[in-house]
């Protein structure tokens, strides 16, 4: 079978990346053609790239849009216009595929794919990864100017998850956001985005870049720097336990890179509090830096459109108590479920800073918490398990 494999922001050319669409491919790949098709800008590194050289067991192919500065900004929005009309004039003179599987976001490619599908029959799986617009919504928050603004945008996302003939996808709230306006499925897939638990297993042990004092607790973030992601009431609590109730021994940890890094920076000078902004680290630095922290903090803002998002995996294969903000109910109800962590209310440092005050006091507490959410892991968050019924779905569309 032909299984074309369409990821804007995939990373086929670098095994270092924990990319859900290049595993899916190697997968595939045992015993389908299968080509990737993404584009030639990297999107983490803002930079345009060549076609990766070396031997790879599926095609990949890169197509031009024009890139841009930074997440959030116009640019944006027509340099995936452009990958979109690449997607569709490579559609054209490319050999008719069996299927193409179809990350989403963005949407103006996957929208010319499901067109071009609905045209040449064509199976259309699709496996959403974020919901667009509501995502950016939480950025431009301007009562009634955003909903119209974004309307266009909407369009399309019910186009594509209504054309779809399969829908997988990180969580559960995703697949239901499809299924509403989708009349083709029966069900939903949800399969979290995760990891190889082995792979994880072999990396924890590595050199991190700080060496970690023998008494310090550290409480850990990976991730975006970005507006769904509220660091600043993290170094709020911070400042509560370290100069207000005179807990030295601890240190927030921040891996990643974003467009508020420089502000969440000076936030952190201004409030004179131990803080490690360790930048972007390679996926073999990030696992033995998160295995070293005792806490992690999922804090992500009110209103954000976010699910299972990629961090809370991580979290869980390391085997940390998650201290979360999260309103989304899908993820509150597995801390609740698997005991592994504290759910806090919002943007309310207080009531945070009494959660990470408790699980730094009380060790058994955190080790407990840590142990119930690596079992998470292994149930719900190990690729080796839960991707298979991934490349079963796509099988069965050969048949």
């Amino acid at each position: 079978m032909d299984i074309l494999v369409l990821s804007q922001y995939c990373y086929p050319w670098d095994i270092s990346k924990n990319d859900r669409f290049t595993e899916l491919a190697k997968m595939l790949s045992e015993v389908h053609d299968v080509e990737i098709v993404t584009s030639d800008f990297d999107h983490g590194g803002k930079e345009h790239i060549e076609t990766p050289q070396g031997e790879f067991p599926y095609k990949i192919t890169l197509l031009h849009e024009t890139g841009y500065p930074q997440n959030v900004c116009l640019q944006r929005f027509y340099s995936d216009y452009v990958f979109g009309k690449s997607v569709k004039q490579y559609l054209k003179q490319r050999k008719r595929p069996d299927v193409i599987y179809c990350a989403v976001p963005s949407l103006v490619a996957p929208y010319e794919a499901s067109k071009y599908c609905s045209k040449h029959g064509v199976r259309f799986i699709i496996d959403v990864q974020d919901l667009w617009p509501e995502a950016f919504e939480i950025v431009f928050n301007i009562p009634v100017l955003s909903k119209v603004a974004f309307t266009p945008f909407r369009y399309l996302a019910n186009k594509i998850y209504a054309a779809a003939d399969e829908i997988v996808a990180v969580s559960d709230t995703y697949a239901n956001r499809a299924l509403w306006v989708n009349r083709k499925c029966k069900q939903g897939y949800s399969v979290y985005l995760g990891t190889r638990l082995e792979k994880f297993d072999a990396l924890r042990n590595g050199i991190i870049p700080y060496q970690k004092p023998e008494n310090e607790c550290w409480i850990g973030y990976v991730g975006t720097l970005g507006h769904s992601y509220d660091l600043t009431c993290v170094m709020d609590v911070m400042n509560i336990l370290c100069n207000q109730k005179g807990i030295k021994n601890i240190r927030f940890i921040v891996m990643g890179r974003g467009p508020l890094q420089e502000r969440f920076q000076r936030y952190a000078e201004q409030l004179n509090i131990p803080v490690i902004f360790t930048g972007m680290l390679p996926y073999e630095q990030m696992v033995p830096m998160l295995c070293a922290c005792d806490i992690a903090v999922n804090p992500i803002t009110h209103g954000a459109a976010q699910s299972i998002i990629n961090k809370v995996g991580d979290y869980a294969a390391a085997g940390l108590p998650v201290v979360n903000t999260q309103e989304c109910p899908e993820y509150r109800n597995l801390v609740t479920k698997y005991n592994i962590g504290i759910n806090c209310d919002n943007g309310d440092a207080q009531g945070l800073a009494k959660a990470i005050e408790q699980l730094i006091v009380y060790h058994e507490l955190r080790v407990e918490m840590g142990k119930h959410n690596r079992r998470l892991a292994e149930e719900r968050f190990n690729r080796a398990e839960t991707y298979p019924q991934i490349v079963e779905l796509v099988d069965k569309s050969s048949k």
